[in-house]
């Protein structure tokens, strides 16, 4: 494992321009980073990740690195590119556990409220707390992590993972209030009135999007992103249908093999998979099979009812045709997409959002209602947690100048 990693680090060219850093969304500073951890230079190495990205151990097992980083290095024009995160994860798993606070602002008087616990609203915390801004986390359920601890699997992500991020949060002064429901239990007017300058929205995207057919209610239909949050609590049996082919659905698919599904099968309107080739790999891999141009009709207790899609020239469907086709099934999953929830939209004066739910934000992350911001998947709908941390230290820089420029 050592040498591996060493030798992936002598691989690369230090290039003037690395290509690389353009492919991330984060713009991680991948030759520097490499530099110093050659040099031995573990810890400096890990600060310069985590200043950049505090994410940096989550995405480097989560992110689709052949289309970003890996996927842009010049070595892979002709030969294999520098596996980047591996040494990435090598260095912020042990940065994480030893990092210090020296450098960190003392508190300034100024309180910030996060309302979410996602990569968003943790990257945003991380960044206030360490400017010296006071930070309280709402979270509605009662573990943070927001995707990361109830949609991402296990396997993919170990949660003591995000277990260790939040002892770092606890050390930097965050405090966190598990079980409350924004829009609900409490109102974004209440953190103002109780003294917050700013708030903070990373809620995400946990509504999920319905097809709107006949069957939906049936007791063997469940939703993808519900089924991810506590699969123990499904009953699937052996043979699974999974509608929609994202990156979710590849997640429901792995998922289901390890709770006891003996076939799985995944069916997509058009010709083309929006999951990411890097996931669909791993779920082939499983054994799931895969199923284009199936037009979902309704869904029995016996499976779902599909047609063949009418594709264009671009292999979209512009129509159906055939008979009805059965496919026998235990469980029929729905993954097809998710939206926001509207409880902070329908009870905070001023917060407007598009015709997809989705927060409407300006160049400064600010929502239509001032000082409340917003990133992260609740304004752009699901990306992946490299955009949402990019994404989220822009905000909280927005922030901290709001909180300056208004007492």
């Amino acid at each position: 494992m050592a040498l591996r990693i060493t030798n992936e680090a002598n691989r690369c060219l230090q290039c003037k321009k690395p290509m690389c850093r353009e492919g991330c969304p984060a713009h991680t500073p991948i030759p520097q980073a490499i530099a110093l951890f050659k040099e031995n230079r573990l810890m400096e190495a890990g600060k310069l990740l985590f200043e950049n990205n505090p994410m940096s151990l989550v995405c480097s097992m989560v992110c689709d690195h052949m289309s970003q980083c890996a996927g842009h290095c010049v070595l892979g024009r002709k030969d294999q590119p520098v596996h980047f995160y591996e040494i990435e994860r090598f260095i912020s798993d042990a940065y994480l556990d030893r990092m210090t606070l020296e450098g960190a602002q003392p508190y300034n008087g100024k309180n910030a409220a996060i309302i979410g616990s996602g990569p968003a609203g943790m990257t945003a915390a991380f960044v206030l707390a360490w400017n010296g801004y006071g930070v309280t986390i709402f979270e509605e359920k009662d573990r943070i992590g927001g995707m990361m601890q109830y949609g991402i699997p296990d396997f993919r992500l170990p949660k003591t993972i995000i277990d260790r991020y939040k002892a770092r949060l606890l050390e930097l002064g965050v405090k966190i209030r598990p079980h409350v429901v924004m829009g609900g239990d409490l109102m974004i007017d209440n953190l103002f009135r109780d003294g917050y300058k700013t708030v903070f929205i990373g809620t995400g995207v946990w509504r999920p999007s319905t097809l709107g057919i006949e069957g939906e209610t049936l007791p063997n239909v469940h939703f993808g992103i519900s089924y991810l949050a506590r699969p123990v609590s499904y009953v699937i049996g052996q043979t699974v249908a999974v509608i929609g082919m994202g990156n979710v659905a590849m997640d429901v698919a792995r998922t289901a093999f390890r709770h006891g599904a003996q076939r799985v099968m995944v069916f997509q309107r058009g010709a083309k998979a929006t999951a990411s080739d890097h996931e669909m790999e791993y779920a082939k891999l499983d054994g799931t099979e895969f199923y284009t141009g199936k037009s979902i009709q309704r869904i029995t207790p016996q499976g779902p009812v599909f047609k063949n899609s009418v594709l264009n020239e671009n292999g979209r469907p512009v129509g159906v045709e055939g008979e009805d086709e059965l496919i026998p099934a235990d469980t029929t999953i729905i993954a097809i997409n998710q939206r926001p929830k509207d409880k902070l939209v329908n009870t905070t004066h001023g917060l407007e959002a598009n015709e997809r739910g989705l927060l409407i934000v300006d160049e400064s992350n600010m929502t239509t209602r001032p000082g409340v911001f917003a990133a992260g998947d609740v304004i752009h709908g699901s990306l992946t947690v490299v955009h949402a941390v990019n994404d989220a230290k822009n905000a909280a820089q927005c922030m901290m100048r709001y909180m300056e420029s208004n007492g």
